[in-house]
């Protein structure tokens, strides 16, 4: 299919969908927005199937490829985003056959980290799935074996943020109690290795103030979906002139109006999916 030159453009705002389990790939969302003001945005939480570190991987796969599908029927988009490391690691290549569009998926951050971090020493704060998979340990071998990574798989992290998002305090002491061990490993670099956890990156400063640097993919997921608009030809204007508003965030099962104040602190708004 041939695409317009960046010259001529597309003649109309980016259409971006970001997927996920959860509330997460807000934080990937903000990012892109960041680097792609005049894209529209709409982010689809499967939070019906959440959270999918604990669903078999053929589940995932299928609801990853079902909600997506049913959403690109319903409206077109350009550029579809995985927000999710979960999804990415284990739907991505059937994803990618099943839709017509191009789809970025997410990693853990592991080889910025290893270019950052000064004594070698680099915590990586996960869910248990995305600790145990293998991908992960490809990802060391390749960028980071000179380095010492202590690991955390928190099982209930990614739950406290979805409850903090809809008003419930973060339990503190005891997210401080579970980074006990990066503090005792003495690591410089923290991987955010879950979408949701630049949400609360002040708190866990907070929690480590003797950590340096935080790194997740956000930033390089936007670079990703900048270059695929524009290979599709849209131009300048269109990519970061007018700054696009009315991002919506659309859920796959019930959730409570708490959650409104929270979307609106991330620019957002909750939609419902359109009739038809």
């Amino acid at each position: 299919m041939s695409h317009r030159s960046a010259e001529e453009g597309r003649g109309r705002a980016p259409e971006i969908l970001v997927f996920d389990s959860g509330i997460g790939g807000l934080s990937i969302a903000g990012c892109i927005h960041r680097q792609i003001p005049g894209a529209r945005l709409t982010h689809l939480a499967d939070n019906a199937g959440f959270p999918y570190g604990n669903q078999p991987e053929t589940t995932v796969i299928e609801r990853t490829i079902g909600l997506v599908r049913e959403q690109l029927a319903r409206q077109s988009y350009d550029v579809v985003v995985v927000a999710c490391n979960t999804a990415s690691t284990v739907a991505l290549p059937d994803l990618r056959a099943a839709v017509p569009v191009p789809v970025v998926g997410v990693v853990p951050a592991i080889k910025p980290a290893a270019a950052q971090s000064g004594n070698r020493r680099i915590g990586l704060l996960a869910t248990p799935a995305t600790v145990r998979r293998p991908y992960l340990e490809t990802l060391i071998a390749d960028f980071a074996s000179d380095c010492v990574i202590e690991r955390i798989g928190h099982p209930e992290l990614v739950t406290w943020i979805e409850q903090w998002a809809r008003g419930r305090p973060l339990p503190e002491p005891a997210l401080a109690i579970a980074l006990r061990p990066f503090r005792d490993a003495g690591v410089d670099t923290v991987v955010l290795g879950c979408t949701h956890y630049p949400l609360i990156t002040p708190v866990l400063r907070r929690l480590l103030p003797d950590v340096l640097f935080w790194v997740d993919s956000g930033e390089a997921i936007a670079r990703r979906t900048l270059s695929l608009l524009q290979q599709a030809g849209f131009d300048h204007h269109e990519l970061a002139g007018d700054e696009a508003t009315g991002h919506g965030c659309r859920f796959s099962g019930p959730v409570g109006g708490e959650i409104d104040r929270f979307l609106a602190s991330q620019g957002f708004r909750r939609t419902s999916v359109p009739s038809g």
